[in-house]
């Protein structure tokens, strides 16, 4: 089963909410990405996305766009960041997904890509510049045995496009808060509840929200609305802030992961 099924699953059966983390792969550089992941794994943390750094990351706010540009200022790129996966699985097991850009996969290579994705370990890929409607290339090499799975996205203005993208979601449903970038302060769109409510009520797989999240206070309201939720921005800061001290990191995941499931 693929680790994410399998975490979400247990979760699930103990009526607990997921937590997801977003770093940005090479910071402070590529060990100390190693070590954060394990770091993260050993605290309990439910999945990790793992951004690949871009140089037009369309979809994240400053906070990322920022992390990034530091990234690929250290050399990172995509076969640097497989390897740190590989590392990091002779230890640990928590699911990881990459979060990153089309252009750097078909660079890659499409079926390399995802033979090295199973290679290696990697779980899921978030991909928020391919739309539904040209998924099909990367897909029907997703059919492998073992392949990750394709996280869809979804915003409070999918409207009539929900059914058809989530009608073949894997994994789980990544919903959008708010229009916009990442890294807004938690100021939801106006019909974030209803908003949920569908997606929730059309979902072949649990619903995670991202996006403008600092605290579990931040979805409290919605947790009955929810399987779990996503936090990017707030944790690339909190690492900066702290010199990505390992023990800090370790703090934050148990304390949230304490929160939200009180």
């Amino acid at each position: 089963m693929n680790r994410i099924t399998e975490r979400l699953d247990a979760l699930k059966a103990k009526n607990e909410k997921a937590f997801i983390t977003y770093m940005t792969a090479g910071l402070p550089d590529m060990q100390g990405t190693v070590n954060i992941i394990k770091a993260q794994a050993d605290a309990g943390v439910d999945v990790i996305e793992l951004g690949v750094p871009f140089s037009d990351p369309v979809a994240d706010g400053p906070v990322i766009q920022d992390a990034s540009y530091k990234s690929i200022l250290k050399g990172t790129n995509l076969a640097k960041t497989f390897d740190a996966v590989a590392e990091a699985r002779r230890e640990c097991q928590v699911p990881i997904i990459f979060m990153m850009y089309y252009n750097t996969i078909l660079y890659y290579g499409v079926e390399k890509f995802v033979d090295k994705c199973i290679a290696v370990g990697v779980d899921g890929l978030i991909i928020p510049d391919l739309p539904y409607e040209e998924q099909y290339e990367i897909k029907r090499f997703l059919a492998k045995e073992g392949a990750p799975k394709l996280i869809p996205l979804v915003s409070p203005v999918s409207g009539d496009r929900l059914p058809m993208i989530l009608k073949e979601a894997e994994g789980f449903v990544y919903c959008v808060s708010s229009m916009g970038v990442t890294g807004q302060a938690a100021d939801f769109h106006k019909n974030v509840r209803a908003y949920l409510e569908t997606v929730k009520a059309q979902s072949p797989v649990p619903v995670m929200m991202g996006f403008g999240i600092r605290t579990a206070a931040d979805v409290e309201p919605l947790k009955d609305t929810l399987d779990g939720c996503i936090v990017g921005s707030a944790f690339i800061r909190l690492m900066e802030e702290n010199n990505y001290d390992l023990g800090k990191i370790s703090e934050y995941i148990q304390t949230f992961k304490a929160e939200l499931n009180k």
